[in-house]
């Protein structure tokens, strides 16, 4: 085999909580992380010169292939198990730049798990996880995939059952909204509540999609609701227009709302893209599932 098709899936928060400061400038988090149905396409092909080629279409500017996580990701599996051989890789972006949906850290976990298969190297999703964690703290997550409780920095995982079956409406409106500057933001002090994610991780055992939406909450849109009131504008589009919930992912500034019905979760993505579009704001918009494939 001499090339290989891999989708890189990205991930949502259903629950995102801010535990403390570290000193060493990270943040203790706990919070439940799932994959979503939207994903990137990489193809990876085996090259005799024993480099690493990059290519992208993408609308966005994703800077010089050296400084992205595919990049480091290939290099790092290149360098670790010994391939002498180098690789071409091609990504054709679909999941949006800077979203809060760990588009790049999936796009350099799925580099690792299809060269693990491509060359044949038979390593675990474990040592994969042990190995992508120094290159980002969302990309063991993006490894594992599936449901899962994330602790410490996020490096901790421990997988949960799948939740129902459900339709999610992402929207991602055109603002950017710096990671770092949100967690320097965040008044842990002053938050009024936390999210129960230990009452999420037994909703999710029940399998019981109300429970689950009804602990939807994410410390950080204290910080961005504030700056971005459009974040809540689409949250209140989308619970108006039949979602059970809806909350922003991350860092933000992508919001996902939760349906029950694919028919009302088509026609109120049809609705926020209309209501937007009149304001002159373009958002990207998908209608989509949670995915659950875990080992």
């Amino acid at each position: 085999m001499d090339s290989l098709n891999y989708k890189a899936r990205a991930k949502i928060n259903l629950g995102l909580d801010v535990c403390r400061r570290l000193e060493n400038g990270y943040h203790e988090v706990k919070m439940i992380m799932q994959t979503v149905d939207i994903y990137d396409e990489l193809i990876l092909t085996k090259r005799q010169e024993p480099d690493i080629i990059l290519i992208v279409n993408s609308v966005d500017d994703l800077g010089k292939p050296e400084d992205n996580l595919i990049y480091k990701a290939a290099k790092r599996m290149r360098e670790h198990y010994g391939i002498a051989q180098g690789i071409e890789i091609r990504l054709k972006k679909n999941i949006p730049v800077a979203a809060g949906m760990a588009g790049g850290s999936t796009d350099a976990a799925g580099v690792m798990l299809a060269m693990n298969e491509l060359f044949g190297l038979n390593r675990s999703k474990k040592e994969l996880m042990t190995l992508a964690l120094p290159l980002g703290a969302d990309i063991p997550f993006c490894i594992m995939g599936g449901t899962a409780l994330a602790e410490g920095i996020g490096e901790k995982l421990t997988p949960l059952p799948a939740p129902p079956c459900a339709k999610l409406v992402v929207v991602k409106p055109p603002i950017m909204v710096p990671t770092g500057k949100v967690y320097q933001s965040l008044d842990l002090n002053g938050l009024k509540t936390h999210p129960d994610i230990d009452g999420m991780t037994a909703a999710l055992a029940d399998g019981d999609l109300d429970g689950i939406v009804r602990r939807m909450e994410n410390v950080m849109e204290t910080v961005t609701e504030m700056e971005f009131p459009i974040i809540t504008d689409i949250k209140n589009m989308l619970t108006g227009n039949g979602a059970l919930g809806a909350m922003m992912s991350g860092s933000g500034p992508s919001i996902f709302g939760v349906f029950t019905d694919t028919a009302m979760a088509e026609a109120a993505a049809q609705y926020v893209d209309r209501t937007l579009r009149q304001k002159e704001i373009c958002a990207q918009i998908y209608v989509t599932t949670f995915y659950n494939d875990q080992e």
